[in-house]
């Protein structure tokens, strides 16, 4: 890949309409439902989130999916990673808009993939907004060889794809849960071999980490050394939230005593955490940071959701800069930072256009981007 950071922006492929999702939640279902119907839950919480420039878009529609790469171009942005579904014996869902990509070549804007390869679930929320499952919609299966090697020539043409990304010369491919893959040495054995049959010189594989303790992160750091692993993606996210009530003890039990009496979600300032999802051991050539931009699951969850209050741009603009000095002295091959995410407005985690900020956290990724550029120049 070569060159300076790249920062590589998490893609839902949602937003559209599916046989399955009308099945469980009524007809013309999409996530912009959830959106649309959010209610502000607390003094202060903007709800809903409106998209400004692309409205509530349809990604079975090829305009928007180039009007979506045109404005990542322009904030800087290398390329997706979009959500990838296969549970299993060919099932997958939320595949159109990928493969409308695929098929037409449009738009010429680098891509990856990431398995998400977890269950679906219809969802129930504790109080601690934490997802617990009653209902199982669609299980993540794992049937065998046969179906490793039908999964990897499923994908063959995206690898093949001259806009796919490549790290150190191979399709990067990330799994979201490592751990969750029975046979997981198996799995990686058997596509590293296939990718060097098809003449991809194998595959680089990045495990997806959501670090919740240092105990957690170095079991699942030993695991994947162990399978073969070429890279993490870690995402301190719910960690630091955690540690952050565990060092300010008050500011925890008043945030409780205000979920219980006033039926509140779980909120954080966003300034408490901004850097400190940026841990310093994404200054490992093999550790991928990833930018948080905001967050606001309640679409989706109620009042057991999670929300950082008094986002902003300029904070934000604050943690792409502290991240980019962090990675400064690696490879260039792996000065690659994640972005969660692109589009999830379910989870008020996007950097698409609202009315609220408009092209505010583009803006801020760009001129971070721009001043770091500048700065090695001189």
């Amino acid at each position: 890949m070569g060159g300076g950071s790249k920062v590589i922006a998490f893609y839902l492929p949602q937003y559209h309409p599916t046989p399955d999702n009308e099945r469980w939640w009524g007809k013309g279902f999409t996530e912009w439902t959830n959106v649309a119907k959010a209610k502000p839950l607390f003094r202060g919480h903007y709800q809903p989130k409106i998209p400004a420039d692309l409205g509530f878009y349809d990604l079975r529609l090829s305009e928007i999916r180039e009007a979506q790469a045109e404005l990542a171009r322009e904030a800087g942005i290398y390329g997706f990673c979009y959500y990838h579904y296969w549970f299993g014996n060919g099932k997958q869902e939320l595949e159109l808009p990928f493969n409308e990509v695929l098929r037409t070549g449009k738009p010429d804007f680098p891509f990856m993939l990431c398995w998400a390869n977890e269950s679906w679930h219809k969802k129930f929320w504790n109080k601690d907004g934490v997802g617990t499952s009653k209902e199982i919609l669609i299980e993540q299966t794992y049937p065998g060889e046969k179906d490793i090697v039908n999964h990897f020539y499923h994908l063959l043409p995206a690898f093949k794809d001259p806009r796919y990304i490549r790290i150190y010369g191979k399709p990067a491919f990330m799994i979201y849960m490592p751990e969750n893959i029975p046979s997981l040495g198996q799995f990686i054995k058997k596509w590293e071999e296939l990718g060097m049959r098809e003449g991809l010189g194998g595959i680089y594989f990045i495990g997806h980490l959501q670090k919740l303790n240092d105990k957690q992160v170095a079991n699942s750091i030993k695991l994947y050394e162990n399978n073969n692993f070429n890279a993490i993606n870690l995402v301190d996210h719910y960690s630091v939230i955690e540690t952050f009530y565990k060092e300010h003890f008050f500011k925890h039990l008043r945030n409780k005593i205000e979920r219980i009496l006033l039926k509140r979600p779980i909120t954080i300032d966003y300034k408490n955490i901004n850097k400190r999802v940026i841990s310093k051991e994404n200054k490992a050539n093999n550790v991928y940071p990833t930018l948080i931009p905001n967050w606001d699951h309640t679409p989706r969850s109620g009042k057991n959701g999670r929300v950082y209050t008094n986002v902003s741009p300029k904070l934000f603009a604050e943690q792409v800069s502290y991240c980019l000095d962090l990675i400064s002295d690696k490879d260039d091959e792996d000065k690659i930072i994640f972005l969660k995410s692109w589009n999830e407005w379910g989870e008020g985690n996007y950097m698409e256009p609202d009315l609220e900020f408009g092209h505010g956290f583009l803006k801020a990724l760009k001129n971070s981007l721009k001043r770091n550029q500048a700065k090695k120049i001189q």
